[in-house]
Order: structure tokens, then sequence, then C-alpha cells
């Protein structure tokens, strides 16, 4: 039995007939590999796709009488983060964390445990909530392993395969607060840390590529309650789909268990994406399962002034403020709020921030482009390929802008154009005229626009009449007569004079 209350909440019948809904409680542990040159601890090349097994050394394989050094580098970058995520930065110290697996040749991972670089944060998210992050520590990745055979899990396979390249590579676990209360709160968070990771350079934030990987803290709790409930930890979530499915599969099985008289297990579960479902891995470990203590190889990490002010001049505007810029850019209002994903008004905004192409739009701006029509072009035509168009003459694409808002290209031709300029380069006239987009003789279009009224004369008087639905008719007929030449904005200023006349 369900019942109404927040996103994810179920419920249960008591004896006395009441149903108790439920809240859901997540906390995400987000791993982000820095984007450095090297490893964490060794010199190896921190490189994703290489040949298996050939980015290691001595350190990394944990061989005998191997010492590991801090890569400077990391540590910037994971102030970096914590700047960026308003966090505390303190002194802080390695940890031993001890397992037997082997995607780790060491059988211990090295991380930060109770006196981690970055502490007490926040995130705020578009819609205006916040998210706590407890902490932001540095650690170092682990290999990956493939299990061959079966469904490629452990239990299924006939043997396994390790590569140990990733062993080593610099990691900075943001772990937040259990303040997140849907699934698609989930996402939102994910979706919005990702943009800050990018943005300060700390991160390639690919998850394809395993660069950022999320586990979830799910647990539900009767609404209204201050107790926690009991909490399972969803592994393998490597997509934002993922782990919005994982989320509501895990709530809608927990109030199941709820429903029926059951109780929650706390343990670790696995995601299968192709099923939609997760199941059981292992109990869910605690601190002291791993036995940690600090590592005896490194010193103390006690960040200086330099490094400080570093990390701090690399974050630069953070996501949130180059959308506010941008929404102030187009709409000419200096105290425009800051717009938020899934409004339909801003999603332009939003896209164009997201792929670092507010720049582009800001330049065209400046050299005398329309801001609304810079805006369209760059989130649909340009955003089709942002790599390229990160490069694109701000100049230029001013230019092809004002081409097409005088009259001189219609949009079609436009955006051809624009798609020679991002592949090519090249002055937005001489691309015109190549393709044949010459603007069209006034009196030869007023001409053709008058045969369309002849040729469509019901059409026409349900024009005059009010029936704006039958314009977009007329101007494609036009369209069609002028083999796309014709620009949209004149035809209607055509037919509205002979409408009014």
């Amino acid at each position: 039995m369900s019942a109404g209350g927040t996103p994810g909440a179920g419920g249960t019948l008591s004896d006395e007939g009441t149903v108790t809904a439920y809240e859901t409680v997540v906390g995400l542990e987000v791993h982000c590999e820095l984007a450095t040159t090297t490893k964490l601890f060794c010199g190896c090349r921190n490189a994703f796709g290489q040949e298996p097994n050939t980015n290691v050394c001595p350190v990394c394989l944990g061989l005998p009488g191997s010492l590991p050094v801090v890569n400077r580098r990391a540590v910037e970058l994971a102030l970096r983060i914590g700047t960026a995520l308003n966090c505390r930065a303190q002194r802080s110290i390695f940890h031993r964390k001890n397992y037997f697996y082997p995607d780790m040749p060491k059988d211990y991972q090295i991380s930060q445990y109770d006196e981690p670089i970055n502490i007490d944060g926040w995130l705020e998210l578009p819609d205006g909530s916040r998210v706590g992050i407890e902490r932001a520590h540095m650690e170092e990745d682990t290999g990956k392993t493939t299990h061959v055979g079966g469904g490629g899990r452990i239990h299924e396979a006939g043997h396994s395969l390790v590569d140990y390249n990733r062993a080593g590579v610099p990691l900075v676990e943001i772990v937040s607060r259990p303040d997140i209360r849907s699934a698609s709160q989930a996402r939102a968070y994910v979706t919005e840390l990702r943009s800050i990771l990018v943005a300060t350079g700390a991160s390639d934030g690919r998850m394809e590529e395993g660069s950022l990987r999320v586990d979830a803290n799910v647990s539900i709790r009767p609404a209204g309650s201050l107790e926690y409930g009991t909490r399972c930890e969803v592994k393998n979530l490597n997509s934002l789909r993922s782990l919005q499915r994982a989320i509501d599969y895990e709530v809608a099985r927990q109030t199941a268990l709820l429903e029926t008289g059951e109780r929650v297990a706390q343990e670790t579960r696995h995601w299968n994406e192709a099923g939609g479902t997760t199941h059981a891995l292992r109990s869910k470990e605690e601190a002291n399962d791993y036995r940690y203590f600090p590592e005896p190889d490194l010193v103390p990490l006690v960040p200086d002034a330099e490094l400080l002010a570093a990390a701090a001049a690399g974050v630069g505007s953070m996501p949130a403020e180059r959308r506010r810029l941008l929404e102030q850019l187009v709409s000419g209002d200096s105290k425009a709020p800051i717009p938020a994903r899934g409004d339909s008004s801003t999603d332009q905004v939003v896209t164009v921030v997201d792929l670092g192409l507010d720049e582009l739009v800001a330049g065209a701006v400046a050299a005398g482009a329309d801001p609304r029509l810079a805006l369209a072009r760059t989130a649909n035509e340009a955003a089709a390929s942002p790599e390229a168009a990160r490069s694109l003459d701000r100049l230029a694409f001013a230019a092809l802008l004002k081409m097409e808002s005088s009259g001189q290209l219609s949009a079609t031709q436009s955006k051809e154009v624009l798609a020679e300029l991002i592949a090519r380069g090249g002055d937005p006239a001489q691309i015109a005229a190549r393709l044949g987009y010459e603007q069209m003789d006034a009196v030869a279009l007023e001409a053709i626009v008058d045969d369309v009224i002849a040729a469509n004369p019901e059409e026409w008087e349900r024009f005059r009449d009010g029936d704006e639905k039958v314009a977009q008719f007329l101007l494609g007929q036009v369209m069609r007569a002028t083999k796309g030449k014709a620009n949209g904005k004149t035809v209607a200023a055509l037919f509205a004079a002979r409408r009014d006349a």
C-alpha cells in the first residue's frame, strides 16, 4: 500500500488502520579522478585507455622497499575542489585502509580517514536548495577487475583479469550529508557537482570513462521522524540515469519490506542496469572493518599559504554565477535570477553554460550581435559540436548573426553558414556567397508573395480573419518557391502589410 508524501515516499498500514508515509533520505559519495599528469604517489602516467598494466611501477604495485611521495598538483586540485564547494581546508593525514581484494596489489588503499583535507562545505542547487558536504578527502584509486564469463559478475565468472593502470590515480571523494530527499534531487546534485568539477579544471567529469563514479546511500524513515532508517549503499552507478533509477528502485524495495513487516538489512548492493534492480553484494562495512591506521611513510599534509592561494585562484566563476551573468546579458535585466535546470524558458542558458560556450555568446554580443539570437544559435547549432565551437571566432560569429538579423540570410541559411564556420572557419559573407545565399531582390520577393496569395485564396482568407496557424503554411509556400533563400521575417512582414492594407 502506498501513500502520498515526499518524492519516493511510500506507506504502510498500521494495526489501527492509519497509513504511515515514508521520507526518502539519500547521501551520495562521488569519486572524482583528478586531472593530473601522473599518479598520486608516483611518477606513472595518469591516462585513460592505455594497454593494461603498462602505467605501473614499484610504488603503485606496492613492491617492498618502495616509498610514496605526494603529488603536489593533486593536492592543489583537491583544495580547489574544496574551495568551490565552500569547504574549510585543514591539516590532514593519510591512512592505510586495509582490505583483501585483488584490485589493490598492496592489499590496502592510501586514503584519508578522520582528518580529511576539506570539511564542512555545501553545494547550492539551481532550485535554491542546499546540500551539505561532509568532507572532500584525497585517496588513491584502485585497479580495475574484469570478470570473464557468465554475466560479468564474480560469482558467475570463469576467471578474472586485473589492470593496475588505474591503481594509484589521484581521487577526491566528495561525501554529502544525508540532505537529499528524492532521486531527482540526487540527479540534480550530481549534475551540478559535475559542472563545478569541470569548471574548476580539477576533473574532466567523464562518467563513461570512470572519471566520475557515484555510490548512493539510501534509506527511508517515517515522515517527520528525526531518526534515520537503515541505509543500503548502492554501487556501480556510472550514469545519471542509473543513479535516478537505482534510488527509485531501492526506495520501492525498502518500502515493500517494511510494509510486510520485514526489516531492511544494512548492506552494500550492486546496481544491475539491464535488469533495473539492485542485489546484495555483502554486509555493509564499518570503519573498524578496514583497520585504519596512519600511513607511516607519509607525513601530515598541511596546506601552506601558497597552495591555498593557488587553489583559490584556480577556481574561477562557478556555473551558477555564469548562468546568472548569461541570463542578465540576454535579458538585459541586471537583477535576473539564476536560471534553474528544467525551466523551459532558460534551458538554453543552462545548456550553453554546461557546454562552456557562454564566452562565445558574450563575445558575439560584445561585437554587436542580437543577444537572444546569439543564445539560440549557440544552444542549438553550436552545441552540436561544442569543442570546435569554443574556438569559433567571435567576430565572425557576430557578423553571421547580424546578416541573419538584417534579413540578408534566412534562419535556415544562417544555420548552414554557421556549420561551415564551425567546421572550417572563414568569413561568413564569403561562405554565404559560395553557397549561393545572396539576398533576394525585394521586387522579385514581393512578386512571389503575391503569387502565393493568388494560388491559395482560402488560406489567405483564413489568415486575414486572424488564423495565425495558416501563416506557417503560407510562409512555407514562399520558402519552397524561393528554394529557401527568402528571409522569414521579411516574408512575414510582407504578408502582414497586405493583410492590413
